[in-house]
């Protein structure tokens, strides 16, 4: 089944449109663009070669056929010296016209090889797993929880399946091939103790000793594993602070299902644990979408004192200054919100929100508590948090 992404592309302006595999990418593109196109696939074998060992090739193309108006180039990290002839192109007066639409699962060879040729003239656009009202009716907060919101594993017979080769396949084909790491084995351990670490202030000495590498080594795999979007790092909020707050940043995969399927599972873990951390990522990828979508300069961080007071999210922007922490039970206790009392003393301008597994919508000390599954299945990036909660 097919379903209306929130994603709105320039409407005449070159872009790059990046997103870990299996968001959509392909499958938005080729529903968008339909007309006057030239396609260029580079997980073909055929295009990855004739563009690879002759670029220039693309122009040849683009004089022979006026009436291209877009020109979608897949996988583009996979062949870098195609941005030189691709900037060389929108220099050109006659081919003005023609939108170049970039996709990549990857941005690490683009930094170092030709991103920076292209600033201004190609927008950084990202795709992101679903969001839970891009599935209407059709969503489900437990297998959300369970199995994660990329379009490929949700429209999977078996997603259990399906999320283990999706693992598989980065390490095979964005790993090994690219060659970004010498030890396919080490980096193998390190996606794993990483899981560890998800939801959680990163302290990179742990995952050093859980996988068994040096710290610049799991510095550097750190690094992959952003440049691949496979994982995210949320900062500190220290806007005016009067608390001292801690300095790391917590660390996320980017979307819950591969969380789940990173994280072993045994008789000495605490379900609760791994469930709670699961919920707050799920959020998190929710309120990344819609601040990605959105396009209004939000941001999102997360609170903490040295004193151990917390709130998960903080959303600071122009017209968003909201403090969200997330609680996976049914009840809220009055220790539940201690973190976003702490909060109100510092910053009372901030709105104060609850989100949790109960029914009723109450405030609590000035402090909103929401269904969290009202709230996501709520959440658009047609809409500001004030209308999402209205609150």
């Amino acid at each position: 089944m097919s379903y209306i992404r929130f994603f709105d592309p320039p409407f005449k302006r070159s872009y790059f449109l990046f997103g870990p595999r299996g968001t959509g990418k392909s499958s938005f593109i080729d529903g968008r663009y339909q007309n006057n196109v030239l396609k260029i696939d580079l997980l073909k074998d055929r295009d990855f070669r004739k563009f690879s060992s002759d670029p220039d090739y693309l122009l040849e193309i683009l004089d022979a056929n006026p009436d291209i108006e877009q020109v979608i180039i897949d996988e583009v990290q996979k062949s870098p010296s195609l941005l030189s002839t691709i900037h060389h192109a929108m220099e050109q007066k006659k081919w003005k016209q023609i939108q170049f639409i970039l996709t990549g699962s990857s941005s690490r060879k683009l930094k170092s090889k030709g991103v920076d040729l292209l600033a201004g003239r190609a927008l950084i656009k990202n795709l992101h797993p679903f969001m839970a009202a891009e599935l209407g009716s059709d969503f489900s907060l437990s297998k959300a929880l369970e199995s994660g919101m990329l379009p490929i594993v949700w429209s999977s017979q078996n997603p259990n399946e399906t999320l283990e080769s999706y693992i598989g396949v980065y390490l095979r084909e964005e790993v090994k091939q690219e060659a970004l790491v010498r030890d396919l084995a080490a980096f193998s351990r390190f996606l794993e103790a990483m899981s560890f670490s998800h939801a959680q202030v990163l302290n990179l000495s742990n995952v050093t000793s859980d996988c068994g590498v040096k710290r610049p080594t799991a510095t550097g795999y750190l690094e992959i594993l952003e440049d691949l979007l496979l994982g995210m790092q949320i900062s500190p909020f220290k806007k005016s602070n009067r608390k001292e707050v801690i300095e790391h940043g917590k660390f996320y995969y980017f979307d819950v299902g591969v969380f789940r399927s990173l994280r072993p599972a045994g008789p000495l873990d605490e379900p609760e644990k791994i469930a709670g951390a699961a919920l707050e990522g799920f959020v998190l990828q929710h309120l990344k979408a819609w601040t990605a979508y959105r396009e209004e300069g939000d941001s999102i961080y997360f609170w903490r004192t040295r004193a151990c007071n917390e709130v998960d999210f903080i959303i600071y922007g122009k017209s968003e200054f909201y403090a969200i922490e997330v609680k996976g039970s049914s009840k809220i206790r009055t220790g539940d919100l201690s973190g976003l009392n702490s909060f109100g003393e510092d910053y009372p301008q901030a709105k104060r929100v609850c989100l949790y597994l109960g029914k009723d919508r109450f405030l609590k000390n000035g402090i909103l508590c929401y269904n969290l599954e009202e709230f996501i299945t709520r959440l658009k990036p047609t809409l500001s948090l004030c209308d999402v909660l209205r609150f």
